[in-house]
């Protein structure tokens, strides 16, 4: 597993290759997190200067991450892949407190992007995924899941839609 940390003085003199992976046992993951599954969030890129006190990361987040199918509830794995650019700026300048700026604290000789890579992929993740395209959920009346068969419950249909039933006609 590549670091996903690097030397700030020599990212001053030349840019680096980021190529490394956010294991999903790291740290830097909070309990609530959607986090990735077994292979981590695969890190590519690259990490360059981009003025004093500031470093610009344009690279690509991949992996797969286990949500709830929106319909049924059922989890399905859902592929990440996300282009990602970010910039880095050290304490103490301008910019460093923007909202889409990562700030590095004052003093640090090493520029760590893994909270920022976690921050990143939590924004990639979907937030609603489906099992598959044709999932019918559960029924809003007995809370059956309609995808391992039918209810017995009638259908209903709400009687503020009459009106636009009534346009239709009755072959509807």
């Amino acid at each position: 597993m590549a670091m996903l940390s690097f030397d700030i003085r020599v990212l001053e003199a030349r840019a680096e290759s980021v190529d490394g992976v956010l294991d999903t046992s790291d740290p830097v993951w909070e309990a609530d997190d959607t986090r990735p599954v077994d292979t981590g969030v695969q890190v590519t890129g690259r990490l360059s200067a981009a003025g004093h006190g500031r470093f610009y990361l344009s690279g690509r987040l991949e992996g797969a991450a286990v949500a709830e199918c929106r319909r049924c509830l059922s989890d399905v794995t859902v592929a990440v892949s996300e282009d990602v650019h970010m910039l880095f700026a050290a304490s103490g300048l301008d910019d460093a407190d923007e909202q889409d700026v990562f700030p590095i604290p004052a003093g640090e000789r090493e520029l760590d992007i893994r909270s920022a890579v976690r921050e990143e992929w939590l924004l990639a993740v979907p937030a609603f995924a489906l099992c598959r395209d044709d999932c019918q959920g559960f029924c809003a009346t007995c809370g059956a899941d309609r995808n391992t068969g039918a209810c017995s419950c009638a259908p209903s249909t709400d009687p503020r839609w009459a009106g636009l039933r009534d346009l239709r006609g009755s072959d509807a």
